[in-house]
């Protein structure tokens, strides 16, 4: 134990936390002092190889007991692992699309590398936050980079329109987060998640102390894109470089629901805050519902696929509030099903904004459902990987989304209060299959209107084959991960 307090070692429990931000300020630096104005194949190199160190890191920690460090303002167990090796991979999957793409639309940004580092540690410590302030600095750290990445394409005016309304957005969560901390302090004497959850009942009932829980329930919202608080997303995802829309598409949304997660399962899992007219459970419900009918029934109405991609990311977040609200009536066996959920979610979403990105050339992304008319003649490979993933968004067998639904789907069953919110669930993924058709139906069965282009990039590819080859992997052998994620669905309180 040093004078700071912590013992030492603890630093080897947050190796892979370390390893992301120094190698994040490392990247800053060479790109700040590098003369090279060509490709940064060998920056993108040093990307994957910091975040396979980070991954190696996370997999040695998982046999270790789970406990807090540095002052119990982070936790480490399988549950933070579990999620933050999904936010690694997700990453790492991004960094493969972005060189092709960014080369082929000749904005060459090496700053992407050192920034998606920086955005990945803030989203590390955001799943690993046991206290209130670590959270918040951990959404924080993601949330500036994320803004700078989504403006990255500075000579494309969508791009800098896009990062403008997720920074006003964001900032506005981020003022309701601090807000409703400083109102939960103010009564509980405490920022620490599990000493707010050993609060007696008549501080939990105050109503200052819920009104500060409400805002931190609505921060989060705005993260994860939930109705009504998603109304930055679809600009925010059409207007950022492809790359970087699979990147917060996937990742973001991981680290949102895992500070959800823990939050509702430590600093507010008391049965007064869970259920009743303050509960939290009839809230998450009526979110789900209004996240995933939003997200569906405007998907069904764009014409661009990226747009579209949007939408449907905004109704996945409906699904997994689903998984969320049977975590407050069922307890901790809903956690599995939603784990395995986010990790389906994370290939197939950055797989089909891979295909996006991969799909165009130079000044010409063909975003558009007629662009996409013809692409099983001229690429039949690339409208199959496409094909596969969208039936898995569908929850169509034998994909990972679909045992992803199968599996959240079937643990809310065990609590018959839940069967509305399910059978509105289904009726979603339904509708859903109408508009993820139209894009294959596209690529398969109408004709070429003009020549089919795509990004020759050896990176790009080998991503999407990871992607396309793991959901199918995933849906064909689901058993693996099924008992992981079971594995991590308990952790630290």
């Amino acid at each position: 134990m040093n004078a700071l307090g912590f013992d030492t070692a603890q630093l080897g429990l947050a190796a892979p936390l370390c390893i992301v931000s120094i190698g994040g300020l490392v990247l800053l630096m060479l790109e700040a002092f590098s003369r090279e104005r060509g490709p940064r194949t060998h920056l993108a190199a040093l990307t994957l190889v910091v975040l396979g160190l980070a991954a190696l890191a996370f997999v040695r920690s998982w046999s270790a007991p789970p406990q807090a460090i540095f002052h119990s303002m982070l936790v480490v167990d399988r549950f933070s692992t579990f999620i933050g090796l999904l936010i690694l991979v997700g990453a790492g999957l991004a960094v493969g699309l972005a060189g092709g793409f960014m080369r082929e639309q000749r904005f060459e940004f090496g700053e992407f590398y050192a920034l998606v580092l920086l955005a990945t540690s803030g989203m590390l410590t955001l799943v690993q936050a046991a206290d209130l302030v670590s959270l918040f600095i951990g959404l924080e750290t993601m949330s500036l980079a994320v803004y700078v990445l989504t403006g990255s394409w500075r000579r494309n005016a969508k791009s800098s329109e896009a990062a403008m309304k997720y920074f006003l957005v964001g900032a506005f969560a981020s003022a309701l987060l601090i807000y409703g901390i400083a109102l939960v302090y103010g009564v509980g004497g405490s920022t620490n998640l599990a000493a707010i959850g050993a609060l007696e009942t008549p501080e939990i009932s105050d109503p200052v102390f819920l009104i500060g829980a409400l805002f931190i329930f609505i921060a989060l919202a705005f993260k994860i894109a939930a109705v009504p608080f998603h109304m930055w997303a679809p600009d925010a995802y059409e207007g950022a470089p492809t790359p970087v829309t699979a990147f917060m598409a996937a990742t973001v949304k991981a680290a949102g629901f895992g500070a959800l997660l823990r939050l509702v399962a430590t600093a507010f899992a008391r049965p007064e805050l869970t259920l009743g007219s303050n509960g939290w459970v009839p809230l998450v419900s009526i979110l789900a519902i209004a996240t995933m009918t939003l997200g569906n029934v405007a998907a069904l109405r764009q014409e661009s696929v990226k747009r579209l991609l949007a939408y449907s990311s905004i109704a996945h977040a409906g699904y997994l509030l689903v998984g969320v609200a049977a975590l407050g009536l069922i307890g901790p066996e809903a956690r599995g099903p939603i784990l395995y959920y986010l990790a389906a979610y994370t290939l197939t979403t950055v797989g089909s904004f891979g295909i996006v990105a991969w799909y165009g050339t130079h000044g010409d992304e063909r975003h558009s459902l007629d662009d996409w008319a013809g692409l099983a003649t001229a690429h039949p490979a690339g409208a199959l990987a496409m094909t596969l993933l969208l039936l898995s968004l569908g929850g169509i067998p034998p994909t990972a989304g679909f045992f992803g639904k199968f599996y959240l789907f079937k643990v809310a069953l065990g609590s018959p209060a839940l069967l509305p919110l399910i059978l509105v669930a289904v009726a979603n993924s339904l509708i859903s299959v109408f508009y993820y058709l139209r894009v294959v139906t596209a690529m398969y069965f109408r004709e070429e209107l003009r020549p089919v282009t795509v990004v020759r990039s050896t990176g790009m590819t080998v991503t999407l084959w990871i992607a396309t080859f793991g959901t199918l992997a995933l849906g064909l052998f689901p058993g693996w991960l099924v008992d992981l994620a079971t594995q991590a669905s308990l952790f630290v309180k």
